[in-house]
C-alpha cells in the first residue's frame, strides 16, 4: 500500500487564510469581497478534514451573515452619515434631546446610505469567513507543537480558546440530536435554554479536565537560565515588536516610504532573535514535527501574492477597489485585481485531499 502524503503544516493555512483577510480589509467592493469568499469557501469545500473542529466553518459563515444583517438593520434604524437622495421609504422619527445630536431613530432611508453598510458590512464578513476558514483547514493540537518555545505558554492559551468553538458547536449538535430522539423541543427559545445550561455545564468540565491534564504533565515547567539573557531577550523582543509596528506603519503610509522596510526588517530580526533565545527557557520536545515543505511555501505565498497584489492595486487604482456611493453607481469588477484574488484558489489544487471518513458501522473483516 502506498504511504498517505501528509497533511499540509496548519501555520501555512493560517498564514494563507490572514492574507486572504488582509487583502479583504483593503476594498469595499463587493465583487471582489464575494470572490474572496467564494475562494476560501471553494478550498474549505475541497480541503476541509473529517474532523469534529471542521465543522465551525459553518458556524464562522452564519455569524457572518448575522453580522451583515444587524449592519442593515442598524443603518435602516439608526440612521446613516451618508447623504442621500435616492429615498426608497421614510420611517416614523422619534424626537430626540438636544444632548443626543447626531443621533436619529427612524427616518428616511436611502439607496445610498445602505450600499454604504452594505459595502462595510460585507468587507468585515469576507474577514469572519478567512479566519473560519484557518479554523476549518487547520489542526489545532497540530499548530500548537509547530510554535516556538518562546511562545508555547502563550500558544497553549491561544489553541485551547480556538478550540472552544468547535467543541461547543459539536455539543449543541449532538444535545439537539439527543432530544429530537427523545421527542423533545430543540428549537426555539425553550429549546435553547435547555440545550444551552447542559452545554456550559460540559464546557466547565472540559475545562478542569483540562487544566487537571496540563498540570499532571508538567506545562508550565521553565529551564533556569542567566539573567543578562532573560535581559537581552526582554530588549530584543520589545524592540522588535515596536520596529514592526513602527515599519508596518511606516509602510501603510506615503510619508514612511522611505524608512518602512529596512525599519520592519530590523524589527523582524530583532523579534526572531529574541524569540530564539526565550526558547531555552521552555524544556520541552517536539514528536514528529511537522515539515514546511515546497507545499507549504506555495500556499503561503499564494495568500501573500493576493494580499500585496490587492495592496498595490489599492495604490494604482483606489476606485476600483473603492467603489463610489455618491453619486450612487453599480460596482464593476477590475480584472486584474479579481485574478490576483483567483491566485487564492492555489492551495486546492497542490494540497492533498483528506482523508475518507470512516464509517463507524462498518466491522473489520478478516
Amino acid at each position: 500500500m502506498p504511504r498517505p502524503r501528509r497533511a499540509l503544516h496548519p501555520g501555512a493555512w493560517w498564514l494563507w487564510a490572514l492574507a486572504l483577510g488582509t487583502a479583504a480589509t483593503r476594498t469595499t467592493n463587493p465583487l471582489l469581497l464575494a470572490l474572496l469568499i467564494t475562494v476560501s469557501g471553494y478550498v474549505v469545500a475541497v480541503r476541509r478534514p473529517h474532523t469534529p473542529w471542521a465543522r465551525s466553518y459553518g458556524a464562522f459563515v452564519k455569524l457572518a451573515a448575522a453580522v451583515l444583517v444587524l449592519r442593515l438593520a442598524f443603518a435602516i434604524v439608526l440612521g446613516s452619515p451618508i447623504p442621500g437622495t435616492h429615498i426608497l421609504f421614510t420611517l416614523p422619527e422619534v424626537p430626540l434631546p438636544d444632548w443626543a445630536q447626531g443621533i436619529r431613530l427612524g427616518g428616511r432611508v436611502t439607496a445610498e446610505g445602505l450600499a454604504f453598510a452594505l459595502y462595510d458590512a460585507l468587507r468585515l464578513a469576507a474577514l469572519l469567513i478567512c479566519v473560519g476558514a484557518a479554523n476549518a483547514l487547520a489542526s489545532p493540537s497540530r499548530l500548537l507543537k509547530s510554535l516556538p518555545g518562546a511562545l508555547y505558554e502563550l500558544g497553549v492559551a491561544v489553541v485551547v480558546a480556538l478550540t472552544f468553538a468547535p467543541h461547543l458547536i459539536a455539543d449543541v449538535r449532538r444535545l439537539r440530536a439527543a432530544r429530537r430522539l427523545r421527542g423533545r423541543p430543540d428549537k426555539g427559545v425553550r429549546g435553547l435554554v435547555q440545550v444551552g445550561l447542559p452545554v456550559l455545564e460540559g464546557a466547565l468540565e472540559r475545562s478542569v479536565s483540562l487544566a487537571a491534564a496540563m498540570d499532571a504533565r508538567g506545562y508550565g515547567r521553565t529551564a533556569e537560565v542567566p539573567t543578562a539573557v532573560r535581559r537581552t531577550t526582554a530588549a530584543l523582543t520589545l524592540g522588535g515588536l515596536l520596529g514592526v509596528c513602527a515599519g508596518t506603519y511606516g509602510l501603510l503610509t506615503a510619508a514612511g516610504g522611505s524608512y518602512g522596510l529596512p525599519v520592519l526588517l530590523a524589527g523582524l530580526a530583532s523579534a526572531l532573535a529574541g524569540l530564539w533565545l526565550g526558547g531555552r527557557r521552555s524544556v520541552r520536545t517536539r514528536y514528529r514535527p511537522d515539515p514546511w515543505d515546497a507545499r507549504a511555501w506555495l500556499v503561503s505565498a499564494s495568500g501573500a501574492a493576493v494580499a500585496a497584489l490587492l495592496i498595490l492595486a489599492g495604490s494604482l487604482a483606489p476606485g476600483s477597489l473603492d467603489p463610489g456611493v455618491v453619486p450612487l453607481e453599480p460596482p464593476t469588477l477590475p480584472l486584474w485585481p479579481a485574478a490576483a484574488v483567483l491566485l487564492g484558489l492555489l492551495p486546492a489544487f497542490v494540497t492533498p485531499a483528506p482523508e475518507a471518513a470512516r464509517d463507524p458501522r462498518k466491522e473489520p473483516t478478516t
